[in-house]
């Protein structure tokens, strides 16, 4: 008995270091995603969270496995900007509330903004994010048009442009990106907003078909 329980002594000091290395891991490949987009090789994340290689992929066997759970934060915050403003009583105000908060979420993390709008995600949880956001938006979206508030020829891949064009937002100074994306998402809001002096518009580009099948 004695020396069963010497044996079982180390291994709650080890799932701790395992632990801290994920953790450490996860703070490194989240800062340097948002900063430099999903370019970023494993070992440069290995190196900035002071991990050997090996440390890193028995953690994270593949750098999908590794960006799943990065921006496993933002997807829950993407989701309920949409639950929030799906069930807003005043369409025009919910579909507002998701357009600035969203573009506020991702001007903050250019990796997940990569992730987020990749023609061809490789992570099928992500995919699925995105696929159940578009069906709720498009009944936010429905509702808004009818009530006259939301231009007619709104589709959803012009949120997609809103977050693409975002992309150069980040580039700007940390401090200063939150009030420049909600300054832009009141720009792009004033397009949206229907009025009578409303022109017609190009037609509409594909730019992430997955994620807008059946949801115009």
């Amino acid at each position: 008995m004695p020396g069963a329980a010497t044996h079982k002594e180390p291994e709650p000091r080890l799932r701790a270091d395992a632990r801290e290395n994920r953790d450490r891991i996860l703070d490194a490949a989240r800062s340097l995603f948002a900063e430099r987009g999903l370019e970023v090789s494993m070992r440069d994340v290995a190196r900035y969270a002071e991990v050997g290689p090996a440390t890193l992929y028995r953690r994270f066997p593949t750098k999908q496995a590794l960006i799943d759970d990065v921006f496993a934060d933002e997807v829950r915050a993407c989701r309920q900007i949409v639950v929030d403003g799906c069930a807003d009583p005043d369409p025009w105000h919910g579909f507002a509330s998701v357009i600035e908060q969203l573009t506020v979420l991702n001007v903050q993390n250019q990796g997940f903004v990569d992730a987020f709008m990749s023609a061809n995600p490789r992570s099928l949880a992500l995919a699925h994010h995105r696929e159940a956001l578009a069906r709720r938006l498009r009944t936010l979206v429905t509702r808004a048009k009818r009530t006259g508030q939301l231009r007619p020829d709104f589709v959803l891949d012009d949120l997609n442009l809103v977050l693409l064009a975002c992309r150069g937002l980040s580039a700007t100074a940390p401090a200063n990106r939150t009030l420049a994306a909600r300054r832009f998402a009141a720009l792009a809001l004033d397009g949206f907003r229907a009025s009578e002096t409303n022109g017609a518009l190009p037609r509409t580009p594909r730019l992430v078909e997955e994620a807008i099948r059946g949801a115009r």
